[in-house]
């Protein structure tokens, strides 16, 4: 009889190259290099190439993936039309799973998965998985002005992916600074392992469905506020703490009253998560930067952080990626609902690269369960039923 072990918590449910945790030590590597060295020294681009094909590509491996992803920026004329037609209350991931799943009706490529046989077409492969990286952070920054009435702000081939959206968000160049933080940001939720969106896009990888499908089901995964849509919570929490003075008091109120403490602790990690720790270090580098004192919403979360530490250090909780990453993002004037839209248009470099894992030798997800209904039964017509 198998055993029942809820949310599949120690399951190893597939083998996989792509990355490693050691939540003990707080480690977390991409293809055998640490995040620390890739945040420090990558790109978003590099890194996603890195994922993708097991190694760190050369400088021309590089030059040409760059050009093929900044050649797709551009949406296709009809999908924008749609999205013109959706509410303007439309939550951004609800926008990004529907845009995301229309893809695959304007872009040719399905044919390697209509067999019993995946598909061994490299090209499709890297075709199909170009497109989506690169029509992600244009859709989502297409939305924010599309919503509020206004015709989107046309992508550049100039820029990097980072830079890009940061331009098709604002209409204007990022400073350097901005611009490398947003591009960490992107490298730091580019993988993580299985995770529930991951596994959602492994099972649907499993069946052979498109990966516009695949994506679409991983974004619907990623939306929930148990996985992606912590850190939008988190700075909802920070505002409503309010102050450092606050937080000592809220935060008890909140653990006598057993209220969730968004950004706090991860299934994974006991100790600090590592993303965390280079979130914090940015949010350091961006005020010194601007030569201001510690912003009310920053220094509010160091306390928290100190509190939970003392509170609950001792049953491995700390600071998640979410914990910092809506801090920057609110200072790059970014909307607190578009957050989660943000982590999908960087870990959609994790999800093909397990795709294409998944794909390379493929066998199709069929778990069992524990029945725990009715022995079986007679059936009972309706005249001889009784209340």
């Amino acid at each position: 009889m198998s055993e029942f072990l809820p949310g599949l918590e120690g399951v190893a449910a597939t083998k996989s190259a792509i990355s490693f945790i050691d939540g003990e030590k707080g480690l977390l590597s991409y293809r055998g290099y640490s995040l620390e060295t890739l945040a420090e020294n990558s790109t978003f681009e590099e890194t996603t190439l890195l994922l993708l094909q097991g190694e760190l590509p050369t400088a021309k491996e590089l030059s040409d993936f760059t050009k093929q992803l900044r050649s797709q920026y551009r949406i296709k004329y009809h999908i924008r039309e749609m999205m013109r037609h959706f509410p303007s209350t439309g939550h951004p991931m609800d926008m990004l799973q529907t845009a995301v799943s229309s893809l695959g009706m304007f872009y040719p490529g399905n044919e390697c998965l209509t067999g019993a046989d995946t598909c061994g077409d490299l090209q499709y492969v890297r075709n199909m998985t170009v497109n989506i990286i690169a029509s992600m952070a244009p859709l989502v920054a297409m939305w924010q002005h599309m919503r509020t009435g206004y015709d989107p702000i046309e992508p550049r081939e100039d820029l990097s992916v980072a830079e890009n959206l940061l331009y098709m968000f604002t209409g204007k160049e990022a400073d350097p600074l901005m611009a490398k933080i947003m591009d960490v940001c992107l490298v730091l939720h580019a993988e993580h392992t299985l995770n529930a969106s991951t596994f959602s896009a492994l099972v649907s990888g499993s069946t052979l469905a498109t990966p516009y499908s695949v994506i679409s089901s991983a974004i619907g995964t990623l939306s929930g506020p148990l996985h992606g849509g912590a850190n939008s919570r988190v700075v909802e929490m920070l505002k409503e703490i309010g102050s450092a003075d606050n937080a000592e008091k809220w935060i008890d109120n909140a653990l006598a009253n057993k209220e969730v403490i968004w950004g706090m602790g991860h299934r994974e990690y006991k100790v600090k998560d590592p993303r965390a720790t280079i979130l914090h270090k940015l949010v350091s580098e961006l005020i010194e930067d601007r030569g201001s004192s510690l912003d009310t919403t920053f220094e509010t979360a160091m306390k928290v952080e100190e509190i939970c530490e003392d509170r609950l250090g001792h049953k491995g909780v700390y600071p998640n990626v979410d914990f910092y990453s809506g801090i920057l993002y609110a200072e790059m004037g970014i909307p607190a609902d578009q957050f989660t839209a943000l982590f999908a248009v960087a870990r959609s470099a994790g999800w093909l690269a397990h795709w294409r894992e998944q794909i390379s030798d493929n066998r199709i997800y069929r778990p069992t369960q524990i029945y725990t209904g009715s022995d079986l039964r007679d059936y009972v017509s309706l005249a001889d039923r009784t209340s």
